[in-house]
C-alpha cells in the first residue's frame, strides 16, 4: 500500500497546529542560448539544463495556465505563499510565517521582506489579492477558479451571485495578507502552493495585460526568470537574482525545447541535446530497467470523456457499455508499457483515510473489463433511445503518439466487443481543450493531475457547471454529496460522503478511466536534484548539473 499521503497528511497537521501557536509553517530580453550541445555548456563556465516541455504552453498567466506543459514552466518562474519541498510537503515560501484562528478558518501570511519581483518591485500582498481575484473573477473564465471555493464568498463571486468585495482576501498592509475560509480546511497549505494561486505584480498587469505572452514583459518572483521566448519552439529560463533563496539554486539557465513526440525527445537525449527523458512506449521493455530509469510515483488519472449531449452517449448504459469495453490492463501491458497501473475506479491509490486504508483499497474496483456486460448493457441502451443502430462515434484525441497508439487500440477494443466501428480525430493541445471546453467533442481523452492532497480535488471537478467537468453531466445528489464532503469537519464522515459520490459517478459513468499516472523518466548522469512531486509539480530549484 501507498503511505505518501498518509505521511503528507500527517505533517499538514502537524504544520496546521504548529501555526497557531509558534506562527511557523512548512499532469516555454535576450537571446535563446540553444546552439550549443548540453555536454558543451555544461563543461562551461555556466550550467545549463536542457529540458523538452513537450508543447507550447496555455498560457503563462498563473490564473489561467492550469496544464502540466503551463505548470512546467510557471512552477519555476513563480512561488505563491507556500512551495512544496523536496520532501513534498508544503515549506514557507513567499510567506516566511503564518498565524492561524482559533476555530481554523482565518490564515494571517507574513510576506518576506526581501521577496521581490524579477523587475525589482516587492512582491506585496496586493499582488496576492489582485491575482487571486482574478482566479476567482467570472470574467475570467479560470479553469481553476473551483480551488479557491475554500475561501469564504469565493464560490458565490465565481459564479456571478457575489461581490469581490464579499471574498475573504484582505490586505491588511504591504506584507500582510489575511485568508477567511468557509470551513477548517487542514490541506489548505497545500492548495495554496497550486500555480493558481501564484502571485501577479499588481502594477504591471494594469500597465500591461498582455504581460505573460511574451519574455520581454514577463515578470517572475521565483527561481528563475524568463530570458527568451520563440513561441511553439523553445524557452529559456535563467536565474533570478532577484528571488529571496537564490543561493540555494544551482542552474544558470533552463533551456526548454518543444517536441511533441517521445521518440524524437529519446532520440535527442542519446545525441545530447537534452539532459532528461521519456521512455517511448516502444522502446519501454529494452529501456525501462536502465540504470538511469528513474520510477517515481504520481497522482492522477488517465481517462476518457463521455459528452452526454451528444447521443448516443445520452444514455447511461450506452455509456457504461463503452467502458466496460474496454481492456485497461491490456493498454498498460501491451500500448503504454511503463509501468502503469490499470485504473478501476477514479481517485488513484495513495490516499489513505482516517481508518489508515487507502480510499482505492475500501471503495474497490468500481470499472472493470466486462466485455459480455458491455454487450448487454449496449443493447439495454439501444432499446431504451429506440436505435436500431448507434450513431457514428468519433473518438477524439490531441496530437501525441501515445494518445495515438491508445486510441488506436480503444478503436479495436469496441470493434471486437462491441461491433462498433468509431472513427478517429486528432487536433493540437490548444484547438483540442477549447473543444472539449465547448462540449464539442463526443467521446475524448483527458487527464487529471492532482492539484493537492485530497480525494475531493478529483470528485469535484465533475459538480455541475464545473470548468473542469466538460461531459454536459450534472446530478444533483452527485453535487450535494461533494457540498457536504467539503463542509464536513468529522475526518469519518468527510471520507464516507466521497466514497458515496465515486460510487455514484461509477453507477452513471460520465467519464471512464484507463491507468493511474507515474513518472518515468532518464536522466544524464551529471543531473541531479530535480524534483517530481507526487502531489504538484515539476522543481528545478534544486536541480544541479555536475
Amino acid at each position: 500500500m501507498k503511505k505518501w499521503f498518509l505521511l503528507l497528511i500527517s505533517v499538514l497537521t502537524v504544520i496546521t497546529l504548529a501555526a497557531c501557536t509558534t506562527t511557523g509553517g512548512g499532469n516555454e530580453g535576450g537571446n535563446s542560448d540553444g546552439g550549443e550541445g548540453s555536454e558543451g555548456e555544461a563543461s562551461g563556465d555556466e550550467k545549463v539544463l536542457y529540458m523538452n516541455n513537450g508543447e507550447e504552453p496555455t498560457s503563462l498567466n498563473p490564473p489561467i495556465g492550469f496544464d502540466s506543459v503551463s505548470w512546467n514552466v510557471l512552477n519555476n518562474l513563480m512561488e505563491g505563499l507556500t512551495r512544496l519541498g523536496q520532501d513534498d510537503k508544503p515549506q514557507p515560501a513567499m510567506a516566511e510565517k503564518w498565524d492561524m484562528s482559533d476555530d481554523g478558518k482565518t490564515y494571517t501570511f507574513h510576506i518576506r521582506q526581501d521577496a521581490n519581483w524579477s523587475n525589482g518591485d516587492p512582491v506585496t500582498a496586493e499582488d496576492f489579492k489582485y491575482a487571486w481575484l482574478q482566479l476567482l473573477d467570472p470574467e475570467t473564465g479560470a479553469a481553476p477558479a473551483f480551488l479557491g471555493y475554500f475561501i469564504k464568498g469565493a464560490e458565490a463571486y465565481n459564479s456571478g451571485e457575489g461581490s469581490a468585495e464579499d471574498v475573504g482576501l484582505e490586505a491588511v498592509d504591504e506584507k500582510t495578507f489575511k485568508v477567511t475560509l468557509n470551513a477548517p480546511t487542514g490541506f489548505f497549505l497545500h492548495v495554496i502552493s497550486n500555480p493558481a494561486f501564484f502571485p501577479v505584480n499588481k502594477a504591471v498587469a494594469e500597465e500591461n495585460p498582455e504581460w505573460y505572452t511574451e519574455a520581454e514583459s514577463y515578470v517572475s518572483n521565483g527561481p528563475f526568470k524568463l530570458a527568451s521566448w520563440k513561441h511553439e519552439s523553445e524557452m529559456v529560463m535563467v536565474k533570478n537574482d532577484q528571488y529571496w533563496d537564490k543561493d540555494t539554486v544551482n542552474l544558470d539557465k533552463v533551456h526548454w525545447a518543444m517536441v511533441n513526440d517521445p521518440n524524437t525527445e529519446y532520440q535527442m537525449f542519446k545525441s545530447g541535446d537534452l539532459d532528461v527523458s521519456g521512455v517511448p512506449s516502444d522502446m519501454a521493455e529494452q529501456l525501462i530497467n536502465n540504470d538511469n530509469v528513474v520510477i517515481e510515483e504520481q497522482a492522477g488519472l488517465y481517462f476518457y470523456r463521455f459528452n452526454v449531449t451528444e447521443e448516443p452517449f445520452q444514455n447511461a448504459n450506452i455509456r457504461k457499455a463503452f467502458a466496460l469495453a474496454i481492456n485497461q490492463q491490456d493498454i498498460v501491458e501491451y500500448v503504454t508499457k511503463n509501468g502503469e497501473e490499470a485504473a478501476k475506479g477514479f481517485v488513484s491509490p495513495g490516499f489513505v483515510g482516517p481508518n489508515g486504508k487507502d480510499f482505492r483499497e475500501v471503495n474497490g474496483d468500481l470499472v472493470s473489463f466486462d466485455p459480455e456486460k458491455a454487450k448487454e448493457l449496449l443493447e439495454k441502451g439501444m432499446e431504451e433511445e429506440g436505435y436500431d443502430e448507434l450513431p457514428p462515434i468519433t473518438l477524439s484525441y490531441n496530437t501525441s503518439e501515445s494518445h495515438k497508439a491508445i486510441a488506436e487500440t480503444m478503436a479495436e477494443m469496441y470493434k471486437e466487443n462491441l461491433g462498433v466501428d468509431v472513427t478517429l480525430e486528432n487536433t493540437e493541445w490548444n484547438v483540442f481543450l477549447e473543444d472539449q471546453k465547448g462540449l464539442k467533442h463526443q467521446l475524448s481523452r483527458s487527464s487529471f493531475i492532482f492539484d493537492y492532497a485530497d480525494p475531493v480535488n478529483f470528485l469535484e471537478s465533475f459538480i455541475t457547471g464545473s470548468t473542469m467537468n466538460r461531459t454536459g453531466w450534472s446530478n444533483e445528489e452527485f453535487d450535494k454529496l461533494i457540498e457536504q464532503a467539503k463542509q464536513e469537519t468529522n475526518e469519518e464522515k468527510r471520507w464516507e460522503l466521497m466514497y458515496e459520490a465515486e460510487k455514484l459517478l461509477a453507477e452513471e459513468m460520465p467519464i471512464f478511466p484507463i491507468h493511474y499516472y507515474n513518472q518515468v523518466n532518464m536522466y544524464k548522469e551529471n543531473v541531479t536534484g530535480i524534483v517530481r512531486h507526487p502531489v504538484g509539480y515539476l522543481e528545478l530549484k534544486w536541480a544541479d548539473k555536475k
